[in-house]
């Protein structure tokens, strides 16, 4: 079987052309303001979830304070993974601290694998006193800020293409039925009568 080798032409529904229907250059303006919009659009979708990203990592670094803790019992050493055989160097530990009000309190957090009893270690606590993990570093915070906005624009950008496709369908749609009209006056005179 023979191959068909089709011939593109870049930009034929922007050229005058007999052949050009009305629907081609709706198409065409709809695909070109689907593009604008989703660099706009998405651009737009991305500075915003960044923007928002941004603000819930300072509000969260904000809300939580150091806080001088004493390891009340010995931590494990050489804790490891049985499946994978990682060596942590940071594990879980009861501590003791003195919260604003002069409350000693005591919970887990995690501390240098081996610390003993005794140690002084840094811990963090939310507003509340209630222990939390410490804020993110500067480059875990940029890098969630980069991937919500990234995330944010590629959702923004694909909801526009996808709106964009609809309308190319429904232009697609009306030429057909419109062409399927057409044949239905034209195409009875053109019919070759047998008889």
């Amino acid at each position: 079987m023979r191959k068909i080798k089709r011939t593109k032409v870049r930009g034929w529904r922007w050229r005058r052309n007999a052949l050009r229907r009305h629907s081609d250059a709706v198409e065409a303006r709809i695909v070109l303001g689907t593009w604008v919009l989703v660099v706009i659009g998405g651009t737009v979708a991305g500075v915003v979830g960044a923007s928002a990203m941004d603000d819930t990592v300072e509000r969260q670094r904000a809300q939580l304070r150091p806080v001088s803790a004493v390891v009340a019992a010995d931590a494990p050493s050489g804790a490891h993974d049985v499946a994978t055989g990682a060596v942590y160097d940071r594990v879980l530990a009861n501590v003791r601290w003195t919260d604003g009000d002069g409350t000693v309190r005591t919970d887990r957090a995690k501390v240098r694998s081996g610390a003993t009893v005794g140690a002084m270690v840094q811990v963090w606590a939310d507003r509340y006193d209630h222990l939390v993990s410490e804020p993110l570093s500067p480059a875990e915070a940029v890098t969630r800020i980069v991937l919500a906005g990234t995330g944010a624009a590629a959702a923004g950008g694909s909801f526009v293409l996808v709106g964009g496709r609809l309308a190319r369908w429904r232009v697609e749609r009306r030429a057909t039925e419109r062409w399927g009209e057409e044949w239905d006056r034209v195409g009875p005179k053109w019919a070759r009568k047998t008889g």
